[in-house]
């Protein structure tokens, strides 16, 4: 902080008589962005050039110091003349980007407790918003564009949007309301008034959404603003000298507890105030009392907008009528936009029957798109972004009241007025259109919503990038010239056209209007052929789609009804595939944690693999990826093909491959050969066996992007007896998590005998594990924690060596492990606490993480708990990912998993495991390096997962910078997995990933020792690869790039690719190796409380003997309990300490997680209150809270815990004399709870 501390000025600036405190802040605000826009303009801008302040109302002092420091900096703090009726804290470390001292918070009007998931879009919206702003107040506001920043902390872009909504005349609370509304779309006891306050004002504004906590002032008003899910804490204390202290945690001052008059918290959406010019606190209904009756906002909506509904007669007549009419061109179009027999019986048949996505299993072994030899769809080279640590999926599922889907059509309009005009707008319920709606849309009064059609397919004659320029030169012009509705459509298809890709089109002619500053005057309509899945259409409202009509899907579905491969009703059919693509969409979307569409439109939020600068600059500017790859040319030769094949008549439709391998189709890693050929390995033991398998893995054509690259000599080869023994790398190796319920235990177990004997490691996966395999060789020395905390006690977790929090899983980031019904047996739903039969799908989220600080306490409990173990994170490959790894570092892991998108799965929706993540060949140097530049690369164990097979996998993962290494896969396929791909049926035919005891008994061969050799084989090919390049250890190449050089020749997609990126990232420490040096990451927190509790308890406990103490309690001992429900689970098991109480009495305000895994014979008394997590993963005991004796608040109305108690917890009571937060008793599955009210 010190080496990058700028150079800090001071001024003073005085205003003309007669000027106002208001209209002297406004001339700042504008000098500000002024001198911050001349600095840009410079030839070289000072980058560190920053104003923290220039405010007659406020003033801002921040750095990057200790909060303990922040007096001893700056002076004028521990000044006593220093004197302000308001008050702004903050303090955390920086998770999104590096640490820097301007994003130190608080910024100029707030300071941000979380994440703004929704960023992206917010950015992108506000640049084409930025000609519709006009107010008298600022005048001169469109010369300090952008009124944004596009980049850096997501908390300074939000306090740059609300300074120019406050300096223009916006007060605050509509201010903040606008920006962060509740869900008012699905709150069902929302007066009228009130609803239609909040849609009138979504019409000019999408949310800025996420798990955000603001508090923010003016000056005069000092308020907190909860975002929509109310994810983060909010607890406040009134105290009967009218202090107010609003805080994430309750207990962070002393106060006398009979001087407090009200203790409360800020819920979901709501918002809480105090103005100490009135001296008045606002709470969030008077609040939205004063704001609903501003403006006759319902008679305005009343009297314009428009509302568009289905009309199943209309839309029966317009299938009939293709049925008639053009059911012989449907091939064609299937060509042309390449949908093959594949799709339409496992993708769309699946959605019109089931209305839901088509769910699979095993992940995806095929090449990326740019890897590929055959004509792929350009929406194959997106993959979608995710939330992990720092900002959290929501759970479509559970919290679908707080999404919405909701799209309007017509001009936007200037914020800053408030008129009955500005409600004109039609609404639709969500994005994706049947035929009625489409017709609807265009037949709207041409006075208000003009629309014109541009065809999308271009002559032959010419060429993709000019057309490209030329479409959104006529629909800028157009639009321009008062066009509303810009329809582009590929549905005029002609053998002497090539349809430009839909996907191009839109972000082609989005960029352009905001370029144009027209984007707000017009809506993007897609009538493509192209989009039939839930991804297909997220790139396309991604990339800036209004709405989309999908005319092949129902075709398709026209076509499948009259063959009798639907049956029932066709309008059921065609309005069930809808359903499943909204299904998917809020899927979609959910992984980023957004809410609504409109934060998500436009937004970008999917990073492309393979895609060159040429296309991302003109369409996608915000998606690209470290890969170049494919531009137009390619992608254009790519249609062409199509194209040409299409209008062949005799030509059928592709039978597909991309899901399961055909031959002729796609290439896929684990084809035939290659699982046929290490089942022969480990079944013969013959090293020429596996020799041929490692070959047919190692020689192919390049299916991954580590198959670029190739060993390169820089030292003499060595004798191989030189290089360190195989005993040396077992421990490197880990069997992946895969749960027992995906698994049978006959596999599981098989799994953990056959790594324990050769000193790696199996993960037991999310579903828990039998307490009488715990001490014995079949015992998984790597337990995972994910997000349902399946069979999660205090038992459970004593019993390893690692604890892996499962962030997210490479198959499917951004959601939840599924287990189908059929699977869940009574032996796997006693270990899970769950109930047989029923499907159990965990949340997308971990509740107990929405943060880096969240995060940083779950790892805290585990090593509370287990102070034994390593706790490990996993995350997924993702663009940023290395920022995340330092956080997680910061976070005190002491391992670190980057999975790749190609890790299988036991069940997952379709367009998840096609889709999202990304290969870990671009993550893992991005986090080794992320971990190096932050000098934390010495005690963090990286390990990569993802389709790994063979030994030169394991070279080229430890030259890009990985210590250990995950196998899921190929060590099932050594138990004598077929790849079928249904894993998720409860049918397999080697008895392994099945419940099925008949299949298990009569097919299950897949004995320890077959997965053992095909371990030895590996590990003989690493030691073979090590002598060759000429290094005795493997820890001696980890991040040794220079051994790695880009094969050559290659097709001209391949050539395009640059790898430089990745081996420049992953050389971050230089020649020297640059890996774990087993450097313990102890926190700074070392559990005073807890190790003290330890030591009072130490003789009862050997003895099993009834005891009790009493201890004062504050709100920076946290995990208080963890560390005594550990050491009775060492000591007498799952059972716990049942014939004794050890009783331990608190007085205070306890940290979070008390009473965490809580266990059988503790008994846990609080007087006073606690914050979040009490309870969490309680397996027996008690907890009890309640008000300190001398308080004369009323207990029922008062907040006591905090939010997500008893989160995962399998048993125990707890009792709190008050009322608790959001999220009680999520994943609870045995304790017993009496309080006195719950939050959402």
């Amino acid at each position: 902080a010190l080496d990058s501390m700028p150079r800090i000025e001071q001024v003073f600036v005085n205003a003309p008589d007669g000027w106002t405190s208001h209209d002297l802040e406004r001339r700042l605000f504008v000098a500000r962005r002024l001198a911050s826009a001349e600095n840009m303009k410079l030839e070289e801008p000072d980058e560190l050039f920053h104003v923290a302040t220039l405010s007659n109302l406020v003033t801002v002092y921040k750095g990057l110091v200790m909060p303990t420091n922040l007096p001893e900096f700056y002076a004028d703090l521990r000044d006593p003349r220093m004197e302000s009726q308001i008050c702004l804290f903050h303090q955390r470390f920086s998770t999104n980007t590096l640490p820097n001292w301007k994003y130190a918070q608080p910024f100029r009007f707030l300071a941000h407790n979380g994440e703004i998931n929704t960023i992206s879009g917010n950015r992108s919206w506000s640049e084409a918003r930025t000609p519709k702003f006009q107010t008298p107040l600022l005048p001169d506001l469109q010369q300090i564009r952008p009124l944004v920043n596009q980049e850096g902390s997501d908390s300074s872009s939000l306090d740059k949007m609300l300074e120019i909504f406050l300096a223009g005349g916006m007060d605050v609370f509509r201010a903040m309301r606008v920006l962060i509304p509740p869900a008012w779309q699905a709150e069902p006891d929302m007066s009228p008034e009130l609803r239609a306050f909040y849609e009138f004002n979504s019409m000019h504004v999408e949310p800025w959404d996420g798990p955000a906590g603001i508090v923010m002032t003016n000056g005069t008003v000092a308020a907190c603003n909860l975002a929509r899910n109310g994810l983060r804490p909010a607890r406040y204390v009134i105290t009967n000298n009218d202090w107010v202290t609003l805080a994430s945690e309750v207990g962070v001052w002393d106060y006398a507890e009979s001087d407090v008059v009200e203790k409360g918290r800020v819920g979901p959406g709501e918002m809480f105030a105090v103005d100490t010019a009135k001296g008045k606190l606002w709470r969030s209904r008077e609040i939205d009392e004063w704001l609903k009756a501003r403006r006759p906002y319902a008679s305005w909506l009343a009297e314009n907008i428009i509302r568009i509904y289905n009309n199943d007669e209309q839309e029966a007549e317009a299938a009939a009528k293709y049925m008639k009419d053009s059911l012989d061109d449907l091939p064609v179009f299937e060509k042309l936009f390449s949908c093959s027999n594949e799709e339409r019986e496992h993708v769309i048949r699946v959605m019109a029957e089931d209305a839901v996505e088509a769910t699979g299993s095993m992940g995806d072994d095929t090449p990326m798109a740019v890897l590929s030899y055959q004509p792929r769809s350009l929406y194959d080279y997106f993959r979608q972004q995710f939330a992990q640590v720092t900002i959290p999926p929501i759970d479509p599922l559970r919290e679908v009241s707080a999404m919405s889907l909701e799209t309007l059509i017509g001009r936007e309009h200037n914020i800053f007025q408030e008129t009955s005009t500005h409600a004109h707008r039609v609404v639709l319920p969500w994005p994706v259109l049947n035929i009625v709606k489409y017709r609807k849309l265009l037949e709207l009064d041409q006075r208000y919503y003009q629309h014109e059609v541009f065809s999308l397919n271009y002559s032959r004659d010419s060429d993709l990038e000019t057309e490209l320029v030329k479409l959104c030169d006529k629909v800028s012009e157009a639009v321009g010239n008062g066009v509303v509705l810009a329809v582009l459509s590929d549905r005029d298809i002609s053998p002497d056209t090539v349809p430009m890709h839909a996907a191009l089109a839109t972000g082609a002619v989005h960029q352009r209007l905001i370029k144009d500053g027209l984007r707000c005057d017009a809506n993007i309509i897609v009538e493509t052929g192209g989009a039939r899945d839930s991804h297909q259409f997220a790139v396309l409202f991604g990339v800036g789609a209004t709405c989309v009509y999908p005319y092949l899907s129902f075709q398709i579905i026209n076509d499948l009804h009259a063959r009798g491969a639907l049956k029932g009703k066709l309008l059921k059919r065609r309005k069930d595939y809808r359903r499943g693509v909204r299904k998917g969409l809020l899927k979609v979307i959910s992984k980023m944690g957004i809410s609504c569409i409109t934060s998500y439109r436009g937004a970008q939020l999917f990073e492309t693999v393979g895609l060159a600068r040429e296309v991302t600059d003109m369409c996608f500017p915000g998606t690209a990826g470290v890969l170049d790859g494919a531009g137009f040319a390619e992608i254009e030769a790519d249609q062409r093909a199509l194209a040409d094949a299409a209008w062949q008549r005799s030509v059928p439709i592709s039978q597909g491959g991309l899901l399961k391998f055909t031959w002729g189709g796609e290439f896929h890693a684990y084809n035939p050969d290659v699982v046929t050929g290490l089942q022969q390995a480990v079944n013969s033991g013959l090293a020429a066996d596996y020799q041929a398998f490692a070959d047919r893995v190692n020689k192919r054509r390049p299916a991954a992007i580590r198959d670029l690259l190739r060993l390169r000599q820089v030292n003499q080869a060595l004798d191989i007896e030189r290089v360190e023994p195989a005993e040396k790398l077992f421990p490197r190796f880990d069997s992946a998590g895969m749960s027992i319920g995906a698994l049978s235990p006959e596999a599981h177990e098989s799994l953990a005998i056959a790594m324990n004997s050769i000193g790696g490691a199996s993960n037991s996966g999310e579903g828990g594990e039998d307490p009488a395999r715990f001490g014995t060789e079949r015992n998984s020395k790597i337990k995972q924690v994910a997000s349902a905390r399946f069979g999660v006690t205090a038992h459970y977790l004593v019993n390893a060596d690692v604890l892996q929090i499962k962030i997210a899983q490479g198959a499917k980031p951004g959601e939840g492990g599924q287990l189908p019904g059929h699977k869940v047996s009574a032996h796997i739903a006693a270990l899970r606490h769950a109930t047989p039969g029923v499907t159990l799908i965990s949340p997308p989220p971990h509740h107990d993480i929405y943060s880096i600080e969240d995060l940083a306490q779950l790892i805290f409990d585990l090593k509370q708990v287990n102070p034994r173990a390593m706790i490990s994170v996993k995350l997924v490959s993702a663009r940023g990912v290395g920022t995340i790894a330092a956080g997680v570092a910061k976070a005190y892991a002491d391992m670190i998993t980057i999975a790749g998108h190609d890790g299988g799965t036991g069940a997952s929706p379709l367009t998840s495991v096609k889709y999202a993540g990304s290969p870990w060949e671009t993550g893992l140097p991005e986090a080794h390096h992320a971990l190096v530049a932050n000098g934390l690369r010495d005690r963090i164990r990286l390990q990569v997962d993802g389709g790994l097979k063979t030994g030169l996998d394991v070279i080229k993962g430890a030259i890009l910078g990985a210590d250990s290494f995950g196998f899921g896969t190929g060590p099932m396929v050594a138990l004598g997995c077929k790849y079928l791909r249904i894993c998720h049926l409860n049918n397999c035919a080697t008895g392994i990933a099945t419940q099925d005891e008949g299949l298990r008994r009569d097919h299950f061969h897949g004995l320890p020792e077959k997965v053992v050799r095909y371990f030895e084989f590996l590990a003989e090919e690493v030691r073979e690869h090590l002598a060759y390049l000429g290094f005795e250890r493997l820890e001696d190449i980890i991040g040794r790039s220079d051994l790695l050089e880009k094969i050559e020749p290659l097709p001209a997609k391949q050539q395009k690719m640059n790898l430089d990126p990745l081996l420049a990232s992953a050389a971050a420490a230089g020649s020297r190796p640059g890996g774990y040096l087993r450097i313990r990451n102890e926190p700074h927190d070392k559990g005073k409380l807890n190790a003290r509790i330890l030591a009072d308890f130490e003789v009862p406990l050997a003895k099993g003997k009834a005891a009790e103490n009493t201890y004062r309690i504050h709100n920076f001992d946290r995990s208080v309990g963890a560390s005594l429900a550990g050491a009775i689970a060492e000591r007498y098991g799952r059972e716990g300490l049942e014939h004794a109480v050890l009783k331990l009495g608190f007085t205070g305000s306890a940290g979070q997680s008390f009473g965490a895994w809580n266990n059988t014979g503790m008994h846990m008394t609080l007087s006073g209150d606690a914050n979040d997590y009490v309870g969490k993963g309680m397996c027996g005991g008690r907890i009890v809270v309640a008000p300190h004796p001398d308080a004369v608040i009323k207990a029922s109305r008062s907040a006591i815990i905090g939010n997500t108690c008893l989160y995962g917890a399998t048993g125990g009571e707890l009792f709190a004399a008050g009322q608790a937060g959001e999220r009680f008793a999520v994943r609870n599955s045995g304790a017993t709870a009496v309080v006195e009210g719950v939050g959402h």
